[in-house]
């Protein structure tokens, strides 16, 4: 299926375009388990926080997923809002097949594996259920577009083609690369219309696809989107009880203080909660997940 994507939005004030995604945070029923998943078969290290969470990315300072376990934690519900999968986004294409190799040296299943021309993408899941994407991106010169607007596509990827990257190598990674990042996070949520106007109308980022049925792509600065929103599975519901396996919170991160400022005067204009976390902001969409917005460290 292919289509076009709108590659800006007007009537609304854009969130500053070097906006990224940072760290989200994951409630797992055994953080032992879920620990030496993420280590073994995505590649990242660990360490412990001050209230015994785990955080985990390519080196000891740069956490993408921090996981708080809770041996009480209700089943994940995939009819409720909340997380549809992660993206973890590698530096090369390189790196996304040493990433497929890695995943088949731990014998781990791929729930299914795209081409969606501006990028390449493993999908697989957790042992709680909780959907991964690992995906490299082509440079955005090749990106194609038609009448000014941003093509992208989900076709079948070419496994055989990827793994034969593997000829400019001689070695097996172990680990996650320096430079892997949280490329997007991809929620669920009840309905689109109230979803859209947090996400665009007050955040500020650019709507960039509307072509999937029930679902919206927005991001900042161009990119072809930092938050997929869904209804797939969980139109009209509601979040899941507290304390349940599944998203705890996701960072979005600014580039300076100045930047998150303007952004919080916007939701301080909406009449939006917010309550301090860490060293950053706490809200909630209106489908209930939690986005913590936060500044890069020292800006």
């Amino acid at each position: 299926m292919t289509m076009t994507t709108e590659l800006g939005a007007s009537g609304h004030v854009a969130i500053d375009p070097a906006t990224r995604m940072g760290a989200v945070r994951l409630t797992v029923p055994d953080l032992e388990r879920s620990r030496e998943f993420y280590e073994r078969v995505i590649g990242l290290r660990f360490y412990e926080l001050e209230d015994g969470s785990l955080a985990l990315g390519p080196n000891a300072g740069t956490p993408l997923v921090e996981l708080h376990g809770d041996s009480g934690a209700k089943p994940l519900d995939r009819r409720a809002s909340g997380l549809f999968h992660v993206a973890v986004l590698m530096p090369s294409r390189l790196d996304l097949a040493l990433a497929l190799a890695r995943l088949a040296q731990a014998r781990w299943p791929l729930d299914g594996a795209s081409d969606h021309l501006v990028s390449e993408a493993l999908y697989l899941s957790d042992p709680d259920g909780n959907g991964i994407e690992i995906y490299r991106d082509r440079p955005r010169e090749e990106w194609r577009r038609t009448d000014g607007q941003l093509e992208m596509a989900t076709l079948p990827l070419d496994l055989d083609d990827l793994l034969a990257e593997l000829r400019k190598t001689d070695g097996f990674q172990e680990c996650a690369p320096e430079g892997t990042t949280i490329g997007h996070v991809h929620l669920q949520v009840s309905e689109l219309e109230r979803t859209e106007a947090f996400y665009s109308q007050v955040l500020g980022f650019d709507v960039m696809v509307r072509g999937y049925p029930g679902a919206l792509f927005v991001s900042a600065g161009g990119y072809h989107h930092h938050l997929g929103l869904n209804t797939w599975n969980s139109a009209g519901s509601p979040p899941p009880p507290p304390g349940s396996v599944g998203l705890h919170s996701y960072d979005i991160v600014l580039p300076n203080a100045a930047a998150l400022e303007v952004l919080l005067g916007r939701i301080r204009d909406a009449g939006l909660d917010t309550e301090p976390f860490g060293d950053g902001v706490l809200l909630h969409d209106p489908s209930g997940n939690a986005l913590v917005l936060r500044t890069v460290s020292g800006a």
